[in-house]
């Protein structure tokens, strides 16, 4: 199996790349998140694979971080999800967004994926909850929070996430309405609050 490729970026489209590793044109295809992150034609990238093989194709996915890739193979081992419905799952949410959505039972948020329904989400939500590491997600909350320039606002958008998910809002619509906020480092509690609720409203 290949585990990554390191080469040159070749080309992009719409939904693959093509990587250049030693004279191989590699066809990966990636979601629409890591295309955003991707550097110019003719840049050095790296991309943790996975080979998806049928009977009559061989495909490539790709994805920036191991951690991506961990949780694309998890959403295969779900009934009704292939690596298309997969890969777009991790094209509309975050890995951590993901997380967010599953310990909340978001399945709106799930279904801003393409090819994903209520039923889709809801069976997601359910067979996720055993099966992602929500460690990981903590984990990285942990490392975030030792940044010095994160410290000063870790208490204020916790009272705001608070208020938010009082008001009935989900964990992911409320951390990712606080994410939209320009300047949200330099605010209070209660300026970030009504800038969060503009973003939501």
């Amino acid at each position: 199996m290949i585990s990554f490729i390191k080469g040159t970026l070749e080309d992009v489209q719409e939904n693959y790349i093509v990587v250049d590793c030693q004279g191989i044109g590699y066809q990966i295809f990636i979601s629409g998140r890591f295309l955003g992150e991707l550097p110019g034609i003719g840049a050095s990238v790296k991309v943790h694979t996975y080979m998806n093989i049928r009977e009559d194709e061989i495909s490539l996915y790709g994805f920036s971080s191991k951690n991506e890739l961990k949780v694309f193979k998890i959403l295969l081992g779900i009934s009704g999800v292939g690596p298309k419905v997969a890969l777009s799952v991790l094209t509309a949410l975050s890995v951590e967004e993901l997380h967010l959505a599953v310990v909340s039972g978001d399945v709106k948020a799930i279904t801003k994926a393409n090819g994903i329904g209520t039923k889709g989400a809801q069976r997601i939500i359910l067979e996720l909850k055993d099966k992602l590491d929500i460690s990981d997600m903590l984990d990285a909350a942990y490392e975030e929070s030792r940044n010095p320039k994160a410290l000063s606002g870790a208490d204020v958008t916790g009272d705001v996430m608070l208020a938010l998910t009082s008001l009935g809002y989900s964990n992911s619509d409320a951390l990712l309405a606080i994410r939209k906020v320009e300047h949200s480092s330099e605010m209070n509690t209660e300026q970030l609050l009504k800038a969060a609720l503009k973003k939501l409203i």
